[in-house]
């Protein structure tokens, strides 16, 4: 069964603590908190505000936006991880909240960051993420070795993590995700810090998972990854209510082949001026511009300043200074 994403009227409201060192009675460089009764109130900030997607079965969709647009907590709320303030979530026809379990068997989730168990090697890394899905051990260890062909690891598999670059990491972090072949898939800025060629094996893999009838919600700030692998698009926009505050704005999808180009034509812009050209200069002018300033051999006497250097002698003025009073 090919699962897709809805929510509805999704809004996340995180409400910071105040800093560490207020009001615990020991030396802080902020504020004096007032004796009264009353309360300071906690300062609200707004990741979501209300938003609504209807991502389809078998789709790679795309959340594009600037950092802190509330890209990862729109991806923390769909796997479990973020509890929203309101609205409403589904995995299928799972609620996310509501039946968490059967959620986590359908979703596959690539973080910002990696975050492997560095004491394992590769290879244990997949056969242990396959047994937590009840995964065999023929077929764990027949996936395993597949993915680690297809990343690229297969002269790494028995190696321990700690020693992997921070690519490795990241495609190993991506064959974790697919290791139970998830119908929902996750990729949380996925190419962020991975070289060219990299990038590009990533991409290849994402379309053929997505072949196989796989949804895929990916989100990321570069136009030419989302241009090369999303179908459709929702782009984020920070709101600046407060110092720190940032939302994705509810609406409708867009195309990101229908946007605007980024360049203005050409055609309409006068010709460059042509005005005079300067007489070329001779070899031995050349070779004088060329030649590095020297520097004299002595300073100036007391008295006396350095005014500048030419190129081929020193030029040193005496400056007579007025006797001071």
């Amino acid at each position: 069964m090919v699962a897709g994403i809805r929510t509805r009227d999704l809004r996340k409201v995180y409400n910071s603590a105040p800093p560490v060192a207020a009001g615990t009675g020991g030396f802080s460089f902020g504020a004096p908190k007032p004796k009264g009764k009353g309360k300071q109130p906690k300062p609200e900030i707004v990741a979501l505000d209300g938003i609504s997607l209807d991502i389809l079965p078998g789709e790679i969709f795309c959340l594009l936006g600037p950092n802190g647009a509330g890209k990862s907590t729109t991806v923390g709320v769909l796997t479990t991880r973020v509890r929203p303030t309101s609205g409403q979530a589904f995995i299928g026809e799972h609620d996310v909240w509501q039946q968490q379990v059967a959620v986590k068997r359908l979703i596959g989730v690539v973080a910002q960051r990696p975050n492997l168990d560095f004491s394992l090697t590769a290879r244990e890394i997949l056969t242990f993420h396959g047994a937590y899905f009840g995964l065999s051990s023929q077929e764990r260890a027949k996936r395993a070795e597949a993915l680690l062909e297809r990343f690229k690891l297969t002269d790494r598999a028995d190696q321990m993590v700690r020693g992997f670059s921070g690519g490795m990491m990241q495609r190993l972090s991506i064959a974790r995700a697919m290791m139970h072949d998830p119908q929902v898939l996750f990729l949380d800025e996925p190419s962020a810090g991975l070289d060219p060629q990299t990038r590009l094996l990533l991409w290849e893999i994402v379309r053929e998972y997505n072949q196989g009838g796989k949804t895929i919600l990916l989100t990321t700030h570069n136009m030419e990854e989302a241009d090369a692998l999303c179908k459709r698009l929702y782009r984020s926009r920070p709101r600046h209510r407060s110092r720190h505050s940032a939302r994705i704005e509810g609406g409708c999808s867009w195309r990101l082949l229908a946007a605007p180009p980024l360049r203005p034509s050409l055609a309409g812009l006068p010709p460059p001026s042509t005005g005079p050209r300067r007489r070329p200069r001779s070899p031995r002018q050349q070779q004088q511009r060329c030649r590095p300033l020297r520097r004299p051999r002595r300073l100036p006497r007391r008295g006396g300043c350095c005014v500048g250097f030419r190129r081929q002698r020193r030029v040193v003025r005496r400056a007579h200074l007025r006797a001071q009073p």
